[in-house]
């Protein structure tokens, strides 16, 4: 009896609820304006990029400027190495000499980078550890000259950034040499 009774609730309740969920009137009236609503298009706010890019490409123009005037006002040679070898040959000694006279006349409160470079025989760690030697090397012999040892900074690229393409001894002796960059 209880199962039937139950039944007939909730049959009793699905027809309450279809009855209630069914609309007998429009739910628009025909009669009334149907109002549109305009969206209204909410301005964006201004972005403040365009000022800071511009002043970092400013800054960026100025730092430029400032190492092109540096290089132009001093043109530091390179210097070359013996195949394996990373003391100074008397031509490097001559060229060095004229790059301590200009880093200590020339531009007196600029620092230095170094750059070490190998040619291509050889492994890649015997090579940075070689480019390494030599911009040691050339930036000891630079202090020997009187060019203080915190303007000068060192680093190897071993055979990574070679001057000259080629797989002969004419490109390779353009490849063992320590380059310098004027920074600051």
């Amino acid at each position: 009896m209880k199962n039937g009774f139950r039944g007939m609730v909730v049959a009793l309740g699905v027809v309450a609820m279809m009855a209630a969920g069914c609309a007998k009137e429009e739910v628009v009236k025909k009669d009334e304006p149907v109002v549109q609503q305009q969206t209204v298009k909410q301005q964006e706010p201004v972005k403040q990029v365009e000022p800071v890019q511009q002043e970092v490409k400013q800054e960026v123009k100025q730092e430029e400027a400032a190492a092109v005037k540096a290089s132009v006002a001093v043109a530091l040679e390179n210097v070359y190495f013996d195949f394996d070898k990373s003391d100074l040959r008397q031509d490097a000694r001559d060229a060095l000499s004229k790059n301590a006279e200009a880093l200590l006349k020339q531009v007196a409160d600029a620092k230095v980078k170094i750059a070490g470079h190998c040619d291509e025989r050889g492994s890649d760690e015997y090579n940075l550890a070689l480019g390494d030697r030599r911009a040691k090397s050339v930036a000891k012999y630079l202090e020997t000259l009187g060019v203080k040892a915190d303007r000068i900074t060192t680093i190897s690229f071993g055979k990574e950034k070679p001057a000259v393409d080629g797989h002969d001894e004419a490109a390779w002796s353009k490849n063992r040499r320590a380059e310098f960059e004027i920074i600051k």
